[in-house]
């Protein structure tokens, strides 16, 4: 089976280099990067078969075009919208920042796929991509979405007129500290997924059978678990997860005391269920040793999350004198 997949792969591209169409044929770009990882004596993934690898290599030339997609409708409206007049003095500024923070999503992505695999020495773990480059790509899609989603409730959403008592400022700094916490970990997401943390311990609430696991500072120096041991970054996912949905349970007992519009209590009580559904998500996929399904629902439930958390600092705003 392995000798027909390296002569169809040398055929086509014999082929189409004949004809002079290889720059314009993706697939037999995939032959060439499948023929190279094949002929590495120490591939891990030597059993990989050409059908797997065209999936892998299809599901990332797609992010790349979806990337550029979205790139392309952030500037090409702005510019036209600019040149119309229809931009107020504020409005500019922020779509100057969306673009800005547009390109640099880019560069990160394009610094992502250049800088390649990380291969760690004495090792014999998976080459993959460097965890912090990872959340860094991650967080920067994050802040932009975020900015994006603030805008578009500023466009769209009259604000209320609410009494600036005391509880309702407390209110106020309880809903923005809880959305930085939900950020948080969001953002702790992408070192659990680049250290593959969620198989190391597939057991809840505990991690095993200890509540805090032997191996949880096992690398020198200390600080260098938060980042690089799979067990630690878990375990701070977990704790920011459960202390996140306890926050959220208290902002939504503290805002019961509080008179407020119907709006912003449907925000307060959505905020509370998609919490409570994303750590019953989450506890699902560590259970049953994270299947990529239910992974991808997960990581799409942290920015559902985020977004209802937005939309409530929204209803909270202060109006402007």
């Amino acid at each position: 089976m392995r000798k027909k997949e390296y002569l169809e792969c040398y055929f086509l591209i014999e082929l189409v280099m004949e004809r002079g169409e290889w720059a314009t044929t993706p697939y037999c770009r995939v032959c060439c990067c499948f023929i190279n990882l094949l002929s590495e004596s120490n591939s891990l993934n030597h059993n990989m078969t050409l059908t797997e690898f065209k999936f892998i290599w299809y599901m990332e030339y797609s992010h790349r075009m979806w990337g550029r997609l979205v790139g392309l409708a952030y500037i090409l409206p702005a510019a036209y919208f600019w040149r119309k007049g229809y931009l107020n003095r504020s409005l500019k500024g922020r779509v100057v920042a969306l673009c800005g923070l547009v390109c640099f999503q880019g560069l990160l992505g394009w610094y992502m796929v250049k800088s390649g695999l990380e291969e760690k020495p004495d090792s014999h773990d998976i080459p993959r991509v460097s965890q912090y480059r990872l959340a860094a790509h991650l967080g920067s899609a994050l802040v932009l979405y975020c900015y994006s989603l603030w805008t578009g409730l500023s466009l769209l959403l009259p604000q209320h007129k609410l009494p600036e008592t005391r509880q309702l400022l407390r209110l106020r700094r309880f809903a923005h500290g809880t959305s930085g916490l939900i950020f948080l970990t969001a953002l702790s997401g992408a070192f659990v997924a680049g250290l593959d943390a969620g198989l190391v311990y597939n057991s809840f609430p505990k991690m095993g059978e200890r509540w805090i696991p032997d191996d949880l500072l096992a690398f020198s120096p200390k600080l260098k678990n938060i980042f690089e041991n799979p067990t630690t970054v878990q375990f701070d996912h977990r704790i920011l997860g459960v202390s996140s949905v306890a926050a959220i349970t208290g902002l939504y007992l503290f805002s019961r005391k509080i008179p407020l519009p119907r709006r912003t209590r449907m925000a307060v009580a959505s905020l509370l269920a998609v919490a409570y559904l994303q750590v019953t998500l989450g506890i699902s996929t560590l259970l049953l040793y994270v299947p990529t399904p239910l992974a991808a629902t997960h990581q799409s439930g942290s920015l559902v999350l985020l977004s209802v958390a937005l939309w409530l600092m929204h209803e909270l705003k202060r109006i402007p004198k």
